[in-house]
């Protein structure tokens, strides 16, 4: 496998995520937006809210984001995306123990996401990082072609705190 960093996105990584999401897109089937995706629009978007997101990047490519946004409630709701060529090789793991470490180290009391129900791999994935299911949205999103997609809300209390905990939110991964 090959190495890969995770780090604390930065504004000047917004149109690398941009086209990344625009070919997450493409696929259709992991995440709510379909194409088409204004690269620009989406571009601005990324660099406005850099902070709270992570980034997987491999030989300075950027392939993988997570984005947390903080509730005034105590909690962060993430959405995440992993390039196609490298899911099932520990990207979406080590983006979601970054995001985990960061809520942790800023005292939000759990981290939440919504998955497609279909999206068998990914549900895996939160199921291994603790999260639990807490309910099922049906018919939950109308998609281009008229289908209506249930989803899944997963929760991962993050309180209380664990002891002796540090932060970090760069991590290094080798295969």
């Amino acid at each position: 496998m090959a190495e890969f960093v995770v780090r604390a996105a930065q504004a000047g990584d917004a149109r690398a995520v941009a086209e990344m999401f625009a070919a997450v897109a493409e696929e259709r089937d992991g995440i709510a937006t379909e194409p088409p995706v204004d690269i620009e629009e989406r571009t601005a978007l990324f660099a406005h809210s850099a902070a709270g997101s992570f980034v997987a990047v491999a030989r300075d490519r950027i392939i993988g984001m997570l984005h947390v946004e903080v509730s005034r409630y105590g909690f962060g709701e993430f959405a995440m995306l992993v390039e196609r060529g490298w899911r099932s090789r520990g990207v979406g793991s080590a983006l979601v123990q970054a995001a985990v470490d960061w809520a942790r180290g800023r005292g939000l009391h759990k981290l939440c996401l919504e998955v497609f129900a279909h999206n068998a791999a990914a549900i895996a994935l939160y199921r291994k990082s603790g999260f639990i299911e807490e309910g099922r949205r049906v018919k939950q999103y109308r998609r281009a072609d008229g289908q209506l997609w249930d989803s899944i809300v997963m929760g991962l209390a993050l309180w209380p705190p664990v002891q002796g905990f540090a932060c970090h939110t760069d991590t290094a991964r080798r295969g």
